[in-house]
């Protein structure tokens, strides 16, 4: 049974463990730390990995504060964080051609992978790819379980903010006729592309999210929308600039790591504009720092 405070944090899949473990640092230094630190990871070899991280990196005392999950909680109150979970949910693939709505499914022959058309395969699928009113020829993912998700998430939270950063688009621009190949991209060994048949069982395979779909979700089950920004702004609102400050330019090999490593956070040439933070909320009133500036809710 979870011990409810609003000072919890709870993470949802925590990939190698380092951001939990510099976020843990950061809170100490602010004299803010949660009670308990929760981690939902499903995945045995990912949760030994983010153990070793955790007790290589932090002490003790921080340690034990974190505690890991093979579920959601019935109920939390606090932050949920997600930091790139929504883009690794399973997606359709829909394409439209002259008249007709397909789905593309996945085919085998003579041991080699190819797609192949075919009906769509549910009515609420099928449903909301006309709502979307696609273009002609145009060929994109839907997303069906990231608004599972996010209902999920709120009939669990009582009272916080569930916070999600992802690289994705607000709907007018994810369906935009120019983006008529889609968003779906694959990750393997630092090599990027648009193959998901090139290494089977090898890549990670992944889709942009479409951020008005989770706002809609959040929303119509009970939850405000409390901010939606690019990651860029998000973080200057929050002092990123002051944090490097931290760091003297005379310290070169320190000040220059610290630098590249905002520069791609920023960047709208890496990181900065095509990653974006969005802010769900029940019971929380207060302005969040995060969406002081730039907030782009009205693009949803």
């Amino acid at each position: 049974m979870l011990q409810q405070t609003q000072g919890n944090i709870l993470e949802l899949g925590a990939g190698s463990g380092k951001l939990s473990a510099q976020l843990l640092l950061e809170l100490q230094q602010l004299e803010a730390l949660p009670q308990q630190y929760f981690i939902l990871e499903v995945s045995a070899y990912l949760r030994e990995v983010q153990q070793q991280a955790l007790q290589r990196m932090l002490p003790p005392d921080l340690t034990a504060r974190v505690q890991w999950l093979d579920e959601l909680p019935p109920t939390f109150s606090g932050l949920v964080l997600a930091n790139e979970v929504l883009d690794a949910l399973p997606v359709h693939i829909i394409k439209t051609r002259e008249q007709e709505l397909q789905e593309l499914g996945v085919t085998c022959s003579s041991g080699t992978f190819g797609w192949q058309a075919r009906q769509v395969s549910s009515e609420k699928l099928q449903k909301r790819a006309l709502e979307l009113n696609l273009p002609p020829d145009f060929q994109t993912e839907l997303n069906l379980a990231a608004p599972a998700l996010v209902s999920s998430l709120s009939a669990m939270l009582q009272h916080g903010v569930i916070l999600l950063i992802d690289y994705g688009f607000p709907r007018h621009e994810y369906y935009h006729a120019q983006r008529s190949a889609g968003t779906l991209m694959c990750h393997y060994r630092h090599y990027a592309h648009s193959d998901p048949f090139l290494y089977p069982g090898l890549q990670d395979i992944t889709a942009h999210v479409e951020f008005t779909a989770v706002a809609e979700a959040g929303v119509a089950n009970g939850l405000n929308l409390l901010g939606f920004s690019s990651q860029a702004q998000f973080l200057i609102n929050c002092g990123i600039t002051e944090l490097l400050q931290r760091y003297s330019p005379s310290e070169m090999m320190a000040y220059a790591a610290v630098a590249a490593q905002a520069q791609k956070l920023l960047s709208p040439a890496e990181m900065g504009e095509l990653f974006k933070v969005i802010a769900l909320g029940r019971g929380y009133a207060n302005p969040l720092i995060g969406f002081h500036q730039g907030d782009k809710r009205h693009k949803l």
